[in-house]
């Protein structure tokens, strides 16, 4: 159900964390998102490929149910799109999901690209844990 994440990058030992909106496919194996070319996430993007992604439950669970809060790591590989056409679709779901993205996404600086999908870490609560890694 959520549709924003963080986006931590890193490049030259340093971290760096960004708020994203996303889609994903239907199997949940490539995350989509959109950034400026302009951006210290892209050039690290650029220079290291891999990335980690963070959705919660926070916002949900922010009063009585604290101590529930599910937390999702994505490990992940960043991917340019090169196909046109994926990349036309990927920007109508986008847009469809983010309609405030309409004016950044149509951004000549602004590039589609893709996080292939290596493993899922849930976190339920303090104490429950599920690893996955995905099949390539």
């Amino acid at each position: 159900k959520r549709n924003i994440c963080v986006l931590a990058t890193v490049s030259e030992g340093k971290p760096h964390c960004s708020l994203m909106s996303y889609v994903c496919d239907k199997e949940v194996r490539e995350i989509y998102m959109v950034s400026h070319k302009k951006t210290r996430k892209y050039a690290n993007l650029m220079a290291n490929p891999s990335v980690s992604l963070l959705i919660d439950s926070r916002e949900e669970d922010r009063r009585t149910r604290r101590a529930y809060v599910k937390a999702l790591t994505v490990e992940g590989k960043f991917q340019r799109v090169g196909d046109a056409v994926k990349r036309d679709l990927i920007r109508a779901r986008l847009l469809q999901t983010h309609p405030y993205l309409t004016e950044f996404i149509h951004d000549p600086e602004a590039e589609i690209f893709s996080i292939k999908v290596r493993s899922f870490q849930l976190l339920e609560g303090v104490k429950n844990s599920y690893f996955k890694t995905v099949d390539r």
